[in-house]
């Protein structure tokens, strides 16, 4: 209760600020005392577990939510789907001059307990690095006095994307104490199942479009650019998979009496997948990079994200990258081929002298804008054929092992397509100049975001331009132990979101 009569006697003292537009000093010192507030609110978020396989703790995170909202002058409602429901919640104003939906993701990645740092990833643990440069947990109390912004909550969905909740909770009640009215009717779109690939959004999106319907869709999700500063993001690339499998002998054989007799399946998807991509890593397959063009103007936009090529070699421990394109930002407009895993027999201390039986490739395609994902596939799939192969959606028979030299089973399915809104678009010049009062300085604008979200239905189905607007720390640890989120990112993500809503159209 402290902490609460503080920020009350601290509304005297930043009322006037309500005058006008907020600052970046008034700004500053406003998000500080709301985070502080708002900490023990994002305690409680990350100690609910959320795994998006487990409906009944995804449920809580619903009721939860649900309170949350409805506590801030919000209507909610469930959306239902054929597993766990979105949350929508509304709020509106008077004479609004748009609607503003925005995209919370509220699921976390399985955890792996035995890897983590600390008793529980939903236990959240405050830490600061040791003089070894170690992270070491200190008392959670200590959040509430002065603070390091160096400091890093530890917990399951700290970043990825329980955070950004939490901070926009606080930036609601940072308006409503300072009689901040947006201009604009606010709907939140919570999604349950996005680290299972949102399965069911579609066909949620797609039911209930007149209870989504907006102007326009602002994603709080995301890292930062990796300098740190005020970033926005104008999309995402979209992405597909592939399940490859060779087939060998029926069984695996002995490599002494079938070794250059019977066909090596392991051998013939490596040649396969080498027959895909040249040695700068292009892929080769006619067709792949069709309508893709990077004009000046684009590689202008490109050569302003201030990324340092050098330390980002480093970073990943690589000599020299792929030549898709000139620079990383260039590199991510092109849809890509990656093969994310491969599996044939055994290795190690369990491997053995045998022809395998078979072999399999796991293959993501990120998409960009231009690119149909269905097309991509067949192009894919066209080039497997042309190797010699005999395509299936199941394991041979044994008349098809005997009629056909080359098999293979070939599955395929497209989880959510890319998006890319203009960065001179009427959404973009409004968050540009949120930020740019925040914080002093134009935000890093980046035309094309490497990772995928599942935004598009909202796009496609809507008719509505999308923009991210990522607060977190880069080194996070998302999706892995120990994910993490530095306080510092934490207040600043409050900052920011109090000048969204404020901005005028």
């Amino acid at each position: 209760m402290k902490y609460l009569s503080f920020i009350t006697l601290s509304l005297f003292s930043i009322a006037c600020f309500a005058q006008s537009k907020l600052n970046s000093g008034q700004l500053d010192k406003i998000a500080d005392q709301y985070a502080r507030a708002s900490f023990q609110n994002l305690y409680e978020l990350l100690s609910i577990p959320n795994d998006a396989n487990v409906r009944e703790d995804i449920m809580e995170n619903v009721v939860w939510c649900e309170s949350a909202f409805q506590s801030r002058g919000f209507s909610t409602k469930r959306l239902s789907t054929s597993t766990v429901p979105l949350l929508l919640a509304e709020r509106k104003v008077s004479n609004p001059q748009k609607t503003v939906l925005i995209y919370l993701q509220i699921d976390g990645q399985p955890v792996d307990f035995s890897r983590w740092n600390q008793e529980s990833p939903w236990i959240p643990a405050l830490k600061e690095k040791n003089a070894a440069g170690e992270w070491q947990a200190i008392n959670w109390e200590k959040i509430h006095g002065d603070y390091n912004p160096d400091w890093r909550v530890f917990a399951r969905s700290a970043s990825d994307a329980k955070g950004p909740v939490a901070m926009f909770l606080a930036a609601l009640d940072a308006a409503k104490d300072l009689n901040i009215q947006p201009s604009y009717n606010i709907k939140v779109i919570m999604d349950f199942e996005e680290e299972m690939g949102s399965p069911r959004l579609p066909g949620a999106v797609e039911k209930f479009s007149s209870d989504l319907a907006a102007d326009l869709l602002i994603i709080f999700d995301g890292p930062l650019h990796i300098t740190g500063e005020p970033t926005l993001k104008f999309g995402a690339r979209g992405i597909a998979t592939l399940t490859l499998t060779v087939f060998g002998p029926r069984v695996p054989q002995h490599s002494g009496h079938y070794g250059n007799y019977a066909p090596n399946p392991a051998v013939r998807l490596s040649q396969l997948i080498a027959s895909m991509k040249d040695e700068e890593g292009k892929v080769t397959i006619p067709g792949f990079y069709d309508g893709i063009k990077i004009d000046k103007t684009t590689q202008k936009l490109l050569a302003a994200v201030p990324d340092d090529e050098a330390f980002i070699q480093e970073k990943i421990g690589i000599a020299r990258p792929d030549g898709v394109g000139r620079n990383y930002q260039e590199a991510i407009q092109y849809p890509s081929l990656n093969i994310r895993g491969m599996r044939s027999a055994w290795i190690g201390n369990e491997s053995r002298t045998i022809v395998p039986a078979t072999a399999t490739a796991e293959i993501d395609v990120r998409l960009v804008k231009e690119s149909d994902p269905e097309r991509l596939i067949k192009l894919i799939k066209d080039h497997i054929k042309k190797q010699g192969y005999h395509i299936l959606d199941r394991e041979p028979t044994d008349e098809e092992r005997r009629q056909y030299p080359k098999l293979m089973s070939f599955d395929a399915s497209v989880f959510y397509r890319a998006f890319r809104t203009p960065i001179n678009s009427d959404v973009g010049q409004w968050l540009s100049n949120a930020l740019k009062r925040a914080y002093g300085k134009e935000p890093v604008k980046i035309r094309t975001s490497g990772g995928s979200i599942p935004i598009s239905p909202f796009v496609v189905t809507l008719d509505v331009p999308a923009v991210l607007v990522p607060t977190v720390n880069m080194d996070n640890n998302q999706h892995s132990p120990n994910e993490n989120l530095r306080i510092g990112n934490y207040v600043d993500g409050i900052k920011t979101m109090i000048a969204i809503l404020e901005e005028q159209f």
